[in-house]
């Protein structure tokens, strides 16, 4: 019989966790039972790898320590990992055992939480150990405390040696509709080669950059092209345009996320609309393409993007302001 225990505290000396755990190991070591001891702290930078260790388990140990709240971040990232990882048949056969100590609060509802995400997994939960530990050493010099924990360990053994039958959960039925709303479905074997990329930080950063080179290929295509947005927004400043008697100006609207200069010149009655470059025009401004986008189609005003931060601006601000007296879009 093999037993693994996978520590989810810092590994403090006086972490009570421990005292437990050394306990529940010297019971089943005396049992002839193989225990194994994972503590995630130091396994932190390969969790997703930690999933192939339960293949040759007969049952497991989750141990962890309450410093605040909750099961603690190694252990939540453990059991995200058997969710993404684990291999989902061999998690029906195995058995859990909770133990959560804490100095604070919280120890009954972290226990719970365990039980809870064990059965989601598909495994079968055994009723564990929790305890308010306000003193380590009478703590650890309790003798009453000391053969509870024997046996519990003794208990655990023999559910799993006699591979007791548990009652059905709720939480099989949910979790049966999670593993159908999962768009992919993967093999035991496939579970565990995406394990292996997913903990291979190279890999990871190749994947990165190629991202990023991708999606800096596809901007430098969006920036090169006269595709049909830039000229709506140029049709729009036409159709909208509202001329005001002896006004001129002009603006310089910088789409920062296409790298295109909208360059509009208003002399009196005359308009003129242009992709280009007028780095002395009276007011420059810098927006996206969806912003511009929301101002022809009436969502917003210059002004209002302006002030809101969606829009930037510098220059002659009595400009600035007229540009929603002169172009007047239709408010949709």
């Amino acid at each position: 019989m093999k037993v693994n225990i996978y520590y989810g505290g810092r590994g403090l000396i006086e972490d009570p966790t421990l005292y437990i755990i050394g306990k529940l190991t010297e019971v089943l070591e005396e049992l002839r039972v193989n225990v194994t001891r994972y503590n995630l702290f130091e396994e932190k930078n390969s969790l997703a790898l930690l999933p192939k260790t339960l293949k040759e388990a007969d049952g497991v140990i989750l141990a962890t320590t309450v410093e605040w709240i909750g099961i603690g971040g190694y252990m939540q990232q453990f059991l995200d990992a058997c969710w993404l990882y684990g291999d989902k048949e061999k998690l029906e056969k195995l058995y859990m055992l909770p133990v959560v100590t804490t100095g604070t609060y919280g120890e009954r509802e972290a226990t719970l939480f365990l039980i809870q995400a064990w059965e989601m997994l598909g495994g079968i939960p055994y009723s564990g150990l929790s305890a308010y530990v306000e003193d380590n050493v009478e703590f650890e010099m309790n003798s009453e405390y000391a053969k509870l924990i024997e046996k519990k360990a003794e208990s655990f053994y023999r559910v799993i040696n006699q591979k007791r039958v548990m009652l059905p959960a709720s939480n099989m039925v949910l979790r049966q509709s999670l593993m159908k709303s999962n768009s992919i479905v993967l093999t035991p074997q496939e579970s565990e080669q995406l394990s292996m990329y997913v903990s291979d930080d190279e890999y990871v950063r190749k994947q990165k950059q190629d991202i990023e080179e991708l999606t800096q290929l596809y901007k430098n295509m969006l920036s090169n092209s006269d595709g049909d947005t830039g000229q709506e927004f140029i049709r729009n400043l036409n159709e909208n345009f509202r001329p005001i008697d002896d006004f001129k100006a002009s603006y310089n609207i910088i789409l920062s996320d296409v790298n295109r200069n909208l360059i509009i010149e208003v002399d009196g009655k005359q308009l003129k609309c242009y992709y280009g470059d007028k780095p002395d025009a009276d007011v420059i401004a810098k927006t996206t393409r969806e912003v511009m986008n929301k101002l022809v189609l009436g969502r917003v005003t210059f002004q209002g993007a302006f002030m809101s931060g969606e829009l930037t601006a510098k220059g002659n601000f009595k400009t600035l302001r007229t540009f929603d007296q002169i172009f007047q879009f239709n408010v949709l």
